[in-house]
């Protein structure tokens, strides 16, 4: 899990580019560590992309602050990349803003009673419910809602050749 404050202060910095702080992994050692930064643009639709240069611009802009940092060794390993076509769904507002897009969703456990690996629509997010809920439509019509916290993985669905819209 990344460091709170360290994900917290990356998320402004990145926002203050002009930017989205999709997700953020550390992984490497004390040594050697390797920060992994997915970007979008801001309020983005899913296709509308991420560009070499946009991930120059935020590496760019990170830098000097990671640099500065004294709980990060100076021979990190910075990487800025996309979201990609299967853009992982991490805060609450992506269950909102990708409603009626076709998703996966990955349970700790059977989720809705059924199997760790579900996929359907996207009907959204019910932030009212104890827990908050995510809402699918599965593809036999059944309506299901999946406690946000037994999530453990929540993605778009890209279709090659096609619309991952439903029809």
């Amino acid at each position: 899990m990344a460091d709170e404050t360290l994900a917290r202060d990356l998320e402004q910095r990145i926002e203050e580019l002009g930017y989205e702080l999709v997700d953020l992994e550390q992984a490497g050692d004390a040594n050697r560590p390797i920060l992994r930064i997915r970007i979008d643009t801001q309020d983005s639709a899913a296709e509308s992309g991420i560009r070499v240069e946009d991930c120059t611009n935020v590496s760019r802009g990170l830098e000097a602050y990671l640099d500065e940092r004294e709980s990060i060794s100076p021979r990190y390993v910075l990487e800025v990349s996309s979201p990609g076509v299967e853009r992982p769904l991490v805060r609450p507002r992506d269950f909102t803003r990708f409603a009626g897009r076709e998703i996966a969703v990955r349970g700790k456990s059977a989720l809705a009673g059924r199997s760790k690996r579900l996929e359907g629509t996207l009907v959204g997010l019910d932030e009212e419910a104890e827990p908050e809920q995510v809402i699918l439509r599965l593809s036999d019509g059944d309506e299901v809602r999946l406690p946000r916290s037994d999530i453990s993985k929540a993605n778009l669905i890209f279709r090659w050749g096609g619309d991952s819209r439903p029809s």
